[in-house]
C-alpha cells in the first residue's frame, strides 16, 4: 500500500508518519511506500523500511497536486491547513490554503480516470457555530462563525460530493481540540488549552486567556493518529453519502482541566497558570461547540480517551518519557 501525508511536518502528520515507520503499516495494513509533503520539507520517519519520498510543496501552486499524487497513492491523508486564529487574521490566505488548496487536490484526483484513492480529510469542530444545543449530533446543521470553520465546512461538502461521484473514497474527521500538543504554542485560538497544561508540566508559566467555565471537546495526539489509522482501512459503505463525522473525545471545562492537572502534578504546577483575559480569543471560543453525541463515529469503530487525567498521562508518557506523577 502507498500512503501520502500532506501536512507531514505538523504535529499529527509527524506522529502518523513515525507510527507508520515504526509498525510498517497503517491500520494493520502493510505500507511499502510513503510520501511526506508540507510547505517545509518534513524531517520525519527516516527509519521507514519501505520507499520514502519527502519534499516541500504548496498545494496552492500550479502543478503541486499532480506531483503529490504522481505515484497514485492508495491512501491520501490531507492535514495541511492554516489554523483557526491565522485564518481569521488573514482572510485571503485562509481561503487560498484551506479551500483552494483542498479543491486543487481533489481536482487532480478527479482528473485521473479509474483512480479512486481513500482520502482522509482533516476537518474541525469549527464547522459548528452558535446557537448550539448542549450536546451536538452529527446531523446538526453546519453553521460556522469563523472563516476557518467556513473553509472546513466547504471542504466537507467537496469531500461528500467527490465521494458520491466516485472520484475518491472520502472519510472526513472532525478532530476534537488535540491536547496536550507538544512543542510551542501555534496561532490557533485553541492553543492555550494545551499551554495551560504543557507549560506547568515543564515548570514554565502558562497564560490562560479565558474563564474557568469555558467548556470544550478534547482528545490526545495519540487518539488523533488512531482516528486516521482506523479511517484508512475502515469499510466506508456504512457512511453512505455523509462522509464526515465528529470524533469521540472528552468534554471538559478549563476548570476541570486545571483540576486534572492538580491531581496529576500537584498545586505547584497549577500555580504556574497566570490568568490574562483576551477578549479576542474569548470571542472566538464562545462560538465553538462544547460536547457531542458521537454515536456514529463510535459505531464505526473510532475510539478516544475517557477522562482528562488519561489525556495528561498520555502526554507524560509520550512526550516526557515518564508515568503520571500522582495517579492518573
Amino acid at each position: 500500500m502507498r500512503v501520502t501525508i500532506i501536512g507531514a511536518a505538523g504535529m499529527i502528520g509527524r506522529k502518523l508518519a513515525e507510527r507508520i515507520a515504526a509498525t510498517g503499516a497503517i491500520g494493520g495494513t502493510p505500507v511499502d511506500a510513503m510520501t511526506l509533503v508540507d510547505v517545509i520539507e518534513p524531517d520525519v520517519a527516516a527509519d521507514f523500511k519501505g520507499t520514502r519520498e519527502v519534499f516541500a510543496a504548496d498545494l496552492t501552486q500550479s502543478g503541486t497536486s499532480e506531483r503529490v499524487i504522481a505515484n497514485r497513492p492508495d491512501i491520501i491523508v490531507h492535514l495541511a491547513a492554516i489554523v483557526s486564529g491565522e485564518a481569521e487574521a488573514d482572510f485571503d490566505k485562509g481561503y487560498r490554503v484551506n479551500l483552494d488548496g483542498t479543491r486543487a487536490l481533489l481536482e487532480a484526483i478527479q482528473s485521473i480516470e479509474g483512480y479512486c484513492p481513500r482520502v482522509i480529510y482533516a476537518s474541525s469542530l469549527a464547522v459548528f457555530g452558535a446557537p448550539l444545543p448542549d450536546v451536538i449530533p452529527d446531523t446538526h446543521q453546519l453553521t460556522p462563525l469563523t472563516s476557518y470553520g467556513a473553509q472546513k465546512a466547504m471542504g466537507e461538502l467537496l469531500l461528500n460530493d467527490y465521494s458520491r461521484r466516485g472520484f475518491l473514497d472520502g472519510v472526513g474527521i472532525r478532530f476534537p481540540t488535540i491536547c496536550i500538543r507538544p512543542g510551542k504554542r501555534n496561532k490557533a485560538a485553541s492553543s492555550f488549552f494545551s499551554g495551560i497544561l504543557r507549560e506547568p508540566l515543564n515548570g514554565v508559566e502558562a497564560i490562560l486567556p479565558v474563564e474557568d467555565d469555558v467548556r470544550h471537546w478534547f482528545a490526545s495526539p495519540r487518539a488523533a493518529v488512531g482516528y486516521i489509522e482506523h479511517a484508512a482501512t475502515m469499510d466506508t459503505a456504512q457512511l453512505g453519502a455523509q462522509r464526515c463525522m465528529t470524533m469521540p473525545g472528552v468534554s471538559a471545562t478549563v476548570g476541570e482541566q486545571i483540576e486534572a492537572l492538580r491531581a496529576v502534578a500537584g498545586d505547584g504546577a497549577v500555580a504556574l497558570i497566570r490568568r490574562a483575559p483576551d477578549p479576542a480569543v474569548a470571542q472566538i471560543i464562545a462560538g465553538w461547540p462544547r460536547a457531542f453525541d458521537t454515536a456514529r463515529a463510535l459505531a464505526a469503530g473510532f475510539v478516544a480517551e475517557k477522562s482528562f487525567q488519561e489525556i495528561i498521562a498520555i502526554y507524560l508518557e509520550d512526550e516526557m518519557g515518564q508515568p503520571a506523577l500522582k495517579g492518573a
